[in-house]
């Protein structure tokens, strides 16, 4: 793709946002950039509190990166905490990017961060001070998903707060696999909280997150999307978890079944999904100090 691949669109709400003609996806639809990435990731994740709370570095995973909307939206949000950011974004290619550097007036979101855009565009590193943060931001080029199998990923620090922003299952079904969320689970050790928010809140997508081995809820509304998911490492973590009567909806749905190949498809979930589901501990709470009681984070369906 070549930054002449994107054009600028107007909004319901007015904001100017990017829209790939080749892929004929409007990037932030209804609401526009900034109020999406407010409301789905810096207050829905918390940000600010939670980068207080951890010491050291507040990592922040920035999957699909896009025209920036989304982290630059997160780091105007925590200028004013005392904390150091990383942030590590993922995405196939920098032209969304650097076409919303060169519109960067009518975009708006930009304002005090056009330096660190160059240098990332030109460097793929970029860091600096600005109110009470010190902030580190790198781009990986590349596919995501494969990066998550390769040894690569020992050279990043594990995240605290993902935004996951990728094209929809139909247009890139890579992205929303089985596999491809047991990957990024398996990275993180027994005790690492970390917190992932996403725009859908599709019964396929919950369940692959729930065998991949979070903990799953209902997340905020954002446009017209009445709810939106989020999952993590700690139950803590998840303020409106899925219940029972969610687990009764889901036996039912015709596109339950997790995907296990990059191939979009729609299939009611399986009676292997369905008894991995039940036995899930977000479904069946055990005592907490059985050591059975554990995420499964296993090749297979069976979650015991």
């Amino acid at each position: 793709m070549e930054p002449g691949d994107y054009e600028l669109v107007r909004v319901a709400n007015g904001a100017w946002t990017v829209r790939s003609r080749r892929d004929g996806e409007t990037f932030h639809p209804v609401v526009g950039p900034v109020e999406e990435a407010q409301a789905l990731y810096v207050r829905q994740l918390d940000l600010a509190s939670r980068a207080l709370e951890t010491p050291g570095e507040f990592v922040v995973w920035d999957v699909g990166l896009g025209a920036a909307a989304n982290v630059l939206t997160a780091l105007r949000a925590l200028e004013d905490t005392p904390a150091r950011i990383r942030v590590e974004s993922f995405d196939h290619t920098l032209a969304p990017l650097a076409f919303a550097r060169s519109e960067h007036e009518r975009l708006g979101y930009f304002g005090g961060y056009l330096g660190a855009v160059d240098a990332l565009l030109e460097r793929g590193e970029s860091s600096w001070t600005r109110g009470r943060s010190e902030v580190t931001w790198r781009a990986h080029v590349g596919d995501f998903p494969d990066w998550l199998q390769s040894p690569e990923t020992g050279r990043v620090p594990l995240p605290h707060a993902v935004l996951w922003d990728a094209y929809s299952p139909a247009r890139n079904p890579a992205m929303w696999t089985l596999p491809t969320f047991r990957a990024l689970r398996r990275l993180m050790p027994d005790g690492h909280r970390c917190a992932l928010a996403t725009y859908s809140r599709s019964t396929l997508l919950r369940v692959t997150l729930l065998l991949a081995g979070f903990w799953v809820g209902a997340g905020s509304a954002t446009g017209e999307k009445e709810e939106t998911t989020v999952a993590a490492t700690d139950p803590a973590w998840v303020s409106a978890p899925l219940g029972k009567a969610w687990l009764e909806r889901a036996r039912r749905s015709t596109s339950g079944e997790p995907m296990a190949e990059p191939s979009y498809r729609q299939l009611p979930p399986s009676l292997a999904t369905l008894q991995a589901l039940e036995r899930h501990p977000q479904f069946t709470p055990k005592d907490p100090c059985d050591p059975s009681d554990k995420l499964f984070a296993g090749d297979g369906m069976d979650m015991a």
